[in-house]
């Protein structure tokens, strides 16, 4: 089983541009073409799927997966909107008809669990009481079966002043949570838009590069210093063979020279 982990996507309107530079569309169509060359068994985006939180965007977006044949699965994260993903989306019959856009993905040999941390209108996440409820509810009903756990903010600081914070809230009782279920192969989540792994509450989290820009790495800047690059676009590819397990690879998306063959025939 291949699985194609996409996040903070940040789609516009064309002839618009993100903080004034990058023109996230065309970069967009560029990873989704890329996805297509690889073909893997379904595609999860976990957040910012758009970058002003509007209907027009959204419609672009859907118009851009829509050649994709293999099942996408979307959740939030702080750049969007439960309901216009809802209104938009129509044909993604798994999102949930009203409160937290959070699910769980049966009939494979692994099972994926969606977790919405969104607060409307604001830059951090939250995980409250009935959400992690939930959580532990999903995670109870097949303790054992192989999990990945996917969200938008990551449950850790990254030493990135600005990313820290619009952090995640709830941490303690998340850990709590975790620790119980050695299911969790994965947590699998964006907002940081770096390639970033940290073992935690007894599994690996890690956070998907973005294929539009990246966070510049500085661990010195304040939040106001921050600043963002043109680092290669990438998203996170895993591997699922019941022998060996789950193996994660970073794919990066533009057009590089080759490939060249280590042996001449």
């Amino acid at each position: 089983m291949l699985i194609a982990h996409i996040s903070d996507l940040h789609v516009m309107m064309p002839g618009e541009l993100a903080y004034g530079v990058v023109d996230t569309g065309p970069m967009v169509e560029r990873a989704i073409a890329h996805l297509k060359t690889l073909n893997p068994d379904l595609i999860v985006i976990s957040g910012d799927l758009v970058h002003q939180v509007k209907r027009e965007e959204y419609r672009c977006l859907q118009s851009m997966l829509s050649s994709l044949k293999m099942p996408v699965y979307l959740i939030p994260g702080n750049h969007d909107s439960r309901d216009l993903i809802r209104d938009v989306f129509t044909d993604h019959t798994y999102l949930p008809d009203s409160g937290y856009l959070q699910y769980t993905v049966e009939d494979h040999p692994l099972r994926l669990i969606m977790l919405d941390t969104n607060v409307p209108g604001k830059g951090h996440g939250e995980l409250d009481a009935s959400r992690l409820s939930w959580l532990d509810q999903q995670l109870s009903n097949q303790p054992t079966k192989p999990t990945l756990l996917f969200m938008h903010h990551p449950p850790f600081t990254t030493g990135i002043d600005l990313m820290d914070g619009y952090g995640l809230s709830g941490l303690t009782d998340l850990e709590n949570i975790v620790k119980k279920y050695s299911c969790i192969e994965r947590i699998g989540c964006g907002h940081i838009h770096r390639p970033i792994q940290k073992r935690w509450a007894g599994t690996l989290v890690y956070t998907v590069p973005s294929p539009v820009h990246q966070v510049a790495l500085d661990l010195t800047a304040t939040a106001k210093a921050a600043t963002f690059v043109m680092e290669p676009p990438a998203y996170q590819l895993h591997l699922w063979q019941k022998e060996s397990g789950l193996i994660s690879h970073t794919q990066y998306i533009n057009e590089y020279e080759g490939p060249y063959p280590f042996f001449s025939s």
